[in-house]
C-alpha cells in the first residue's frame, strides 16, 4: 500500500528537510518544499519554521524572510528563527528591528542579538545586550555565555568576566564543557593565566578544546615546556593542539623546532594541515632562510589543492623572498594580483630584492598593488633609504603626501633619515613642516629623527630646539642623540653636562649613548673623564664595551698625543681590534708624526682589509710630514703596484635645491672663472690680515710657490667661494668634505670667517667646525 501526500506526517516532512540540511542539498528541500504545499501542510506553524529554518542555513535568507511574512500564525521560536538568520549573517540592522518587533523575547532572542554583534565585532554592544536580558529577568544559557565570555575575551574585559563568572557559578552552569572553555579563553585573553589554571583543574570533564586553551595560553607567554607537558598529555590532539604548539615555536623564535614539531604532525598525526599550520611552517621557513623545506611545503599545497589567495600565499611570498627564491615569489604576486598582498610579504619581497641589489622590480610590484596602505608606502620609502636611493625616495614621498595615504611617524622619520644623509637643511626643514601639519612632531621617534637631522645638517640650534620642545617625552634614544649632536659639533664639555643630567633624571643610557659622550671626552681632549666614563658604562651599567668603545679609547688617547697608552689599551683588549681600532691609531700617529708606530698600525689594518686606500695613504702621509720622501714614494709605488686606488677627496655645498661638487683643483664647473677669482682675492686678504699657508700640509717634496698654490685650490676653499658669490651677505655657509679638513684649510677658513663676517659650518668626516669671527668651535682639537 503506497501513502498518499495527504497521511504524510508533519514530523516526516521536518525529517527530510532536516537530513537536506545535513547533506547540504538545497534543491531537493525545495521539492519537498513544493510537496507540502501539494499536501496542504504549508500553513501549519512547525513545518513554516522547518522551512524557515532551511532556507535560512542554505543561503537563501530572502526565501526565509518571504515564508514568514507570509505564515498567517507566528510563534517565538519563528521570529527567533528569522532573527537568528539575519543576526548570522552580520546583518545587524534588521536584525535589531526584528527584535523590536517581537511580541516576546526569551533568552534565544537575546542570545541571537549577541552572537550578531559578535560577529561584527561590536563587542561593547553585545555586553550591554547582555546587560539588558539580565536586567528584565530573561535567565541566560549556556549559548549565552559561550557568547557573552568571547565578547569579553575580544575586549580583554576581565572585570566583566569576572562578574559573568560569578553568575555562571550561581546558575550552576561551570560544569558545562562549553562555558568552563569559553571562561578558559577569556582568563587567558585577558591576563589572568593563574585563574585560567584554576578554572582548568577544576573541570572534571574536559573537551580537547580545554587542552587547546591551556596550550594557546602557555605558548602566547612564552612558556613552551609547559604548553608541550600539556600536549603530551592529551589522550588526542586535533588540528588546533598541533597549530598552537608550532605557531608558538614560530612565534617565540625556535623555528627550527616548529618545523621538527610539523613533521611529526605529518607522520604522527591523524590531523591534517591547515592554513593556520602552513602559515606558521612557512614562516619558520622564511625566518630560517631555508628555500629546501619551504619548496616541499609549497609542493604540499599544490598537492592537497589548498587555498593560497590568503595568509598561505602571503607566507609563500614571504618565505621564497626571504630564502633566495625572489623570483618565485614575484611570479606568486604576479598570480594573485586580484588580492593584494600583505604589507609583511610587500616587504619581504622588497628585502630579497635589495640582497639582489635591485630595487625597481620591487617599485613595479608597488605600482601594481592596488590601495597601498601607509606601512607599504613607508617599506618602499626605506628600501630606497636603505640602498642609497635618497633622490627616489624624496620623490616618492612627494607623490605619497599629494597623493598616497597621510605618512605615520615611521614615514617621516625615514625621511628625516634621508636628510640626514644628504646633510639637507632645506629638505629637512620642509619634512619638519610636514610633520607639525600631520601632526607626527609629537611622535618621539620623529623628535628624535630631527635631532639626529639638524645636527647632521649643521644646525645644532635646531636639534637643541627639538630637544627642548619634547622634554616631556624624552626617551634614551633622545637624550643619546642629543649627546651626539653636541659632541659632534664641539659642544664636548655641554654634551657631557647633558649626560650628567641624564643621570640625575635616572634616564639608563645605553652602549650608543657611551659611544657619543666618550666621543665627547675625546674631542675636547679631556682623557681622565672619558676614562671614568669609560669604568662607569661596566661597572654602574652592566656594559659589556663593544669595538665602537674600545675605537672611542684609542681615539680619546691617540689625539691626546698619548700613543703609548692607546698602543697599550690595544695590545689589552680582550677581542681582536677591528679596522677602525687600527685606523683610530693610525690617523693620531698621522697628526702626531710617529712614523714607527703607524707603520705597525697601518701593517695590521691592512691585514685586516688589504684593499683600504686609507692605509696606504695615511702612513705615505705620515712619511712625508716628516720628510721622509722616498719612504712616502715606496708607499705610493706599492698602492700603485697592488692596483690600490685613494679616496678622492671633495666637497659639496647646497644652494637653492642643487648639490654643487668640487674636487681639488676642480675646473669643471660652470662658473669655474668667477670662482677662482674670488679664491685669488680671499687669498690675498686673509694674507694681509696674518694667515700663513701651511705648507707642510701638501705632502709632497714640491718648491714652495707650488705648494701654496695647490693649498688654495683644496675642494672646500673652492665650495666656500662659490658659496660666497652665491648667497647673500651675512647668511650661514654649511659645507660638507668627505674626508678630514687638513691644517691649512682649517687655519684658513678661520680668517675667511673674520675678514668676510660670516659664519661658516663646515662638516668633515669626523665632525662638524663652526667657524665665526676668526676662531673655530674646535678649539683647533680635531
Amino acid at each position: 500500500m503506497s501513502l498518499t501526500e495527504t497521511s504524510i506526517s508533519p514530523d516526516f516532512y521536518a525529517s527530510l528537510l532536516q537530513t537536506s540540511l545535513k547533506t547540504k542539498h538545497p534543491v531537493s528541500g525545495k521539492s519537498i518544499h513544493a510537496r507540502i504545499i501539494k499536501s496542504g501542510l504549508h500553513l501549519g506553524v512547525f513545518l513554516t519554521n522547518n522551512l524557515i529554518n532551511f532556507y535560512a542555513k542554505t543561503g537563501s535568507i530572502s526565501d526565509a524572510h518571504r515564508l514568514f511574512d507570509e505564515m498567517p500564525v507566528k510563534n517565538t521560536f519563528s521570529w527567533n528563527t528569522i532573527l537568528s538568520a539575519y543576526s548570522k549573517q552580520g546583518r545587524i540592522k534588521t536584525a535589531l528591528r526584528i527584535f523590536e518587533e517581537m511580541p516576546d523575547h526569551d533568552s534565544v532572542s537575546w542570545t541571537a542579538m549577541i552572537v550578531g554583534y559578535n560577529q561584527m565585532g561590536r563587542f561593547e554592544n553585545a555586553i550591554r545586550m547582555f546587560l539588558e536580558m539580565i536586567s528584565v529577568r530573561v535567565p541566560p544559557t549556556q549559548f549565552t555565555f559561550t557568547n557573552i565570555l568571547a565578547s569579553c575575551a575580544a575586549m580583554e574585559a576581565l572585570d566583566v568576566g569576572q562578574k559573568l563568572h560569578s553568575f555562571v557559578i550561581k546558575l550552576g552552569l561551570s560544569s558545562y564543557i562549553p562555558v568552563a572553555n569559553s571562561l578558559l579563553n577569556m582568563y587567558s585573553k585577558s591576563g589572568d593565566p593563574i585563574t585560567a589554571k584554576i578554572v582548568f583543574d577544576r573541570m572534571r570533564l574536559r573537551s580537547t578544546s580545554s587542552w587547546n586553551a591551556m596550550i594557546s595560553l602557555h605558548t602566547q607567554s612564552g612558556q613552551l615546556g609547559l604548553a608541550l607537558a600539556q600536549f603530551e598529555q592529551m589522550t588526542e590532539q586535533d588540528v588546533v593542539s598541533w597549530n598552537s604548539m608550532i605557531a608558538g615555536y614560530n612565534q617565540h623564535g625556535f623555528d627550527l623546532e616548529a618545523l621538527i614539531f610539523f613533521s611529526k604532525m605529518l607522520t604522527e598525526s591523524y590531523a591534517k594541515p591547515d592554513n593556520f599550520t602552513l602559515t606558521s611552517v612557512l614562516s619558520a621557513c622564511a625566518n630560517l632562510e631555508m628555500l629546501k623545506p619551504g619548496k616541499e611545503i609549497h609542493a604540499h599545497i599544490i598537492r592537497t589543492e589548498l587555498d593560497t589567495s590568503g595568509p598561505v600565499g602571503n607566507a609563500l611570498i614571504s618565505m621564497y623572498s626571504k630564502s633566495g627564491g625572489v623570483k618565485i615569489a614575484r611570479k606568486i604576486v604576479e598570480n594573485s594580483m586580484s588580492t593584494n598582498i600583505n604589507v609583511i610579504s610587500f616587504t619581504a619581497l622588497l628585502d630579497g630584492y635589495m640582497k639582489l641589489g635591485d630595487i625597481n622590480p620591487a617599485r613595479q610590484i608597488f605600482d601594481l598593488l592596488r590601495d597601498c596602505d601607509v606601512v607599504a608606502w613607508t617599506a618602499m620609502i626605506v628600501g630606497y633609504v636603505q640602498n642609497g636611493f635618497n633622490n627616489d625616495a624624496m620623490e616618492l614621498f612627494r607623490s605619497m603626501v599629494s597623493e598616497g595615504p597621510k605618512p605615520n611617524n615611521y614615514t617621516v622619520a625615514a625621511m628625516l633619515s634621508v636628510c640626514s644623509s644628504l646633510a639637507s637643511l632645506d629638505h629637512g626643514k620642509q619634512i619638519h613642516a610636514n610633520a607639525i601639519r600631520s601632526g607626527e612632531e609629537s611622535s618621539v621617534s620623529v623628535s628624535n629623527a630631527l635631532i639626529t637631522m639638524y645636527a647632521k645638517a649643521g644646525s645644532i640650534e635646531g636639534a637643541r630646539r627639538t630637544f627642548l620642545r619634547i622634554h616631556r617625552n624624552r626617551d634614551t634614544v633622545s637624550w643619546t642623540s642629543m649627546i651626539i649632536a653636541l659632541a659632534q659639533h664641539g659642544l664636548g664639555e655641554e654634551a657631557i653636562e647633558l649626560f650628567e643630567k641624564m643621570l640625575s633624571f635616572g634616564i639608563k643610557p645605553d652602549h650608543i649613548t657611551y659611544v657619543g659622550v666618550i666621543s665627547a671626552c675625546t674631542h675636547a681632549g679631556m682623557v681622565e673623564q672619558g676614562q671614568s666614563y669609560y669604568t662607569l658604562m661596566q661597572n654602574e651599567h652592566r656594559i659589556e664595551p663593544t669595538l665602537s668603545h674600545y675605537a672611542c679609547m684609542i681615539d680619546l688617547f691617540g689625539r691626546a698625543g698619548l700613543l703609548q697608552e692607546a698602543q697599550d689599551f690595544i695590545e689589552k683588549m680582550p677581542i681582536e681590534p677591528d679596522v677602525i681600532a687600527w685606523g683610530s691609531l693610525l690617523a693620531s700617529c698621522k697628526v702626531h708624526k710617529n712614523t714607527e708606530l703607524a707603520k705597525i698600525a697601518a701593517e695590521r689594518l691592512l691585514l685586516i682589509e688589504p684593499e683600504n686606500s686609507g692605509a696606504y695613504s695615511a702612513l705615505a702621509n705620515v712619511y712625508s710630514a716628516c720628510g721622509k720622501w722616498d719612504d712616502a714614494a715606496k708607499i705610493r709605488k706599492l698602492m700603485k703596484d697592488r692596483g690600490v686606488k685613494k679616496d678622492q677627496g671633495f666637497s659639496w655645498v647646497q644652494i637653492k635645491n642643487k648639490v654643487h661638487v668640487f674636487g681639488v683643483e676642480d675646473g669643471l664647473h660652470p662658473q669655474k672663472d668667477a670662482i677662482y677669482k674670488m679664491i685669488e682675492k680671499l687669498w690675498k686678504e686673509i694674507k694681509e690680515v696674518g694667515f700663513i699657508p701651511d705648507t707642510e700640509s701638501v705632502l709632497h717634496d714640491l718648491d714652495e710657490e707650488l705648494k701654496e698654490k695647490i693649498l688654495s685650490h683644496h675642494s672646500e676653499k673652492l665650495a666656500i667661494a662659490f658659496g660666497l658669490i652665491s648667497t647673500p651677505e651675512k647668511t650661514t655657509l654649511r659645507i660638507m668634505k668627505n674626508l678630514r679638513v687638513c691644517n691649512d684649510c682649517h687655519s684658513a677658513i678661520k680668517f675667511i670667517s673674520k675678514v668676510v663676517g660670516r659664519e661658516i659650518i663646515l662638516r668633515d668626516a669626523t665632525r662638524f667646525h663652526h667657524f665665526k669671527n676668526g676662531s673655530c668651535s674646535c678649539g683647533d682639537y680635531w
